[in-house]
């Protein structure tokens, strides 16, 4: 009964969150964004007490769940390793310390220092983020696009085409590497990459070891057929000295189901096991049955409530998509960081690289950066769109706090950079054209047309820029005429102010 609790939950978590990548229209953020805001390592960047304290109870209550229910990657493991199909394939190992905490300290002191691209690479949400955005995704769109010709055939808009492009090179191929590495670990050894290098497995085996409910050996029943030890994907069972490493246990109820003598039960210290009937009476078989579909309903129950006490107020979203010509990317001097993220050094120290944002853009905007220190983080550029002044998306969906929650009405004030007018690029100057783009769609009026040269009433009209109004969204950037390189592009900066 505990081990299907688990698979429902497991599967509905998996199935919407996945979801949550995948969907462009930003439709399932109003009722499964919570999802990604209940995940371990957003809660603590993001300093939501109520999520890391619910956690921590249910970690102290019922152990390690959250490895096997909420955490997306572990339940992708957990999925590799069913579909190999061999049975009563593992055997217990010790505990590799020597992996396990010198990677906690690396990660901890990567979050402090705010190496953000080891962050990334660690955190066990972010790496499933990158993997579903980077390899999943294209799929998924190319399959929409291809409904959409099959619509539009039969005069219907149901589907609309959307771009299908790799936005970082690099973050494609960690993706790519990391699925396969974590792939391979699950296929051959189940939870080994949960219970060796994930931090947040580490973290939680700390509190695990004192759960209230633990997988318990009643030594008499106990006949050492070892199904137990085979069947446990975190390799943690000894059936020779019963014993269970309650560190890497991580409650999936496989060995309860296996168990065909009754000596493993889910069960609280204060459970005692009946040693005076023998395992195959009636009463006590029954009792026993009784005794752990309570349990299981328990835990079915509190992660229910979890779910719906963390689900948050719905917002709205805009579900444009704006389908523009590439452009050549301009050499920034500061890196442009979404409106919300307040400054680059919060973005840095705050971001985990999920993708969520990147893959939740309506515009194009948003690609992961290939920075040293901030490879994966999001970072702007306006060659395929720009940053619309209605759209406050990205700022909707972050789990950690590194783009915090922006309405659009403050949206329109916050100035994330400004625009720069390069002389030698401007179809005016070079072509002898009359253009105007830029001023004509500047959504904050922050660019003027003025004659080149003062003096001379035939000298052609070019942009200038009032810095104090600019927002930086980019609109004069993205439909600037001019090609490979635009006229006038967006510088960023470090720290964001308010116009």
């Amino acid at each position: 009964m505990l081990r299907k609790i688990r698979i429902t939950l497991a599967t509905f978590v998996m199935v919407f969150i996945t979801l949550l990548f995948l969907d462009f229209t930003g439709t399932l953020h109003h009722w499964f964004s919570w999802l990604a805001k209940i995940q371990f390592l957003p809660a603590v960047l993001a300093l939501n007490f109520v999520v890391i304290a619910l956690l921590v109870v249910l970690t102290l209550v019922f152990g390690r769940i959250y490895c096997s229910v909420i955490c997306p990657l572990g339940i992708m493991q957990d999925v590799i390793s069913w579909l190999r199909k061999k049975k009563n394939r593992f055997s217990f190992s010790a505990e590799k310390r020597w992996i396990r905490y010198p990677v906690l300290v690396v990660f901890v002191a990567a979050l402090v220092c705010g190496a953000g691209s080891l962050v990334a690479l660690l955190a066990p949400y972010s790496s499933y983020g990158r993997i579903v955005t980077n390899l999943l995704k294209p799929l998924w769109e190319l399959g929409n696009n291809g409904l959409a010709a099959i619509a539009e055939h039969y005069e219907s808009y149901a589907f609309y085409s959307v771009d299908v492009w790799i936005r970082s090179l690099p973050t494609f191929i960690i993706a790519a590497v990391s699925f396969v590495v974590i792939a391979v670990l699950a296929w051959h050894g189940g939870r080994t990459y949960c219970n060796t290098i994930c931090p947040v497995g580490t973290t939680l085996s700390f509190l695990a070891r004192f759960s209230w409910l633990k997988i318990r050996f009643d030594a008499e029943k106990c006949r050492n057929c070892s199904l137990c030890t085979k069947n446990c994907k975190a390799s943690c069972i000894d059936y020779k000295n019963h014993t269970v490493d309650y560190s890497r246990c991580v409650v999936c109820g496989n060995c309860l189901e296996k168990c065909k003598f009754g000596a493993l039960s889910y069960a609280g210290p204060t459970k005692k096991a009946s040693t005076s009937s023998s395992p195959g009476e009636g009463s006590d078989s029954t009792a026993s049955s009784t005794d752990e579909t309570r349990r299981a309903f328990l835990v079915g129950a509190a992660m229910a409530t979890a779910g719906a006490a963390l689900a948050q107020e719905k917002k709205k979203v805009d579900g444009g998509l704006a389908v523009i010509e590439d452009k050549a990317v301009p050499t920034r001097l500061t890196p442009l960081t979404p409106p919300g993220s307040l400054s680059a050094k919060n973005m840095a120290t705050r971001c985990t690289g999920c993708q969520l944002c990147v893959s939740e853009c309506p515009n194009d905007v948003l690609r992961p950066s290939t920075g040293l220190l901030t490879m994966m983080q999001p970072t702007m550029s306006y060659e395929r769109g720009y940053c619309r002044p209605e759209c406050n998306r990205c700022s909707s969906v972050c789990p950690s706090g590194a783009i915090k929650p922006i309405s659009v009405e403050d949206k329109s004030s916050v100035q994330i950079g400004h625009a720069v007018w390069i002389k030698k690029n401007c179809i005016p100057v070079t072509d002898g054209v009359e253009c105007g783009n830029c001023e004509r769609h500047c959504p904050v009026g922050a660019i003027m047309m003025v004659q080149l040269d003062e003096n001379d009433e035939e000298s052609p009209m070019v942009p200038t820029v009032n810095e104090s109004k600019c927002i930086g969204c980019g609109a004069c950037e993205n439909l600037c005429p001019a090609r490979p390189f635009s006229a006038i592009y967006v510088e960023g900066h470090e720290v964001h102010k308010t116009v």
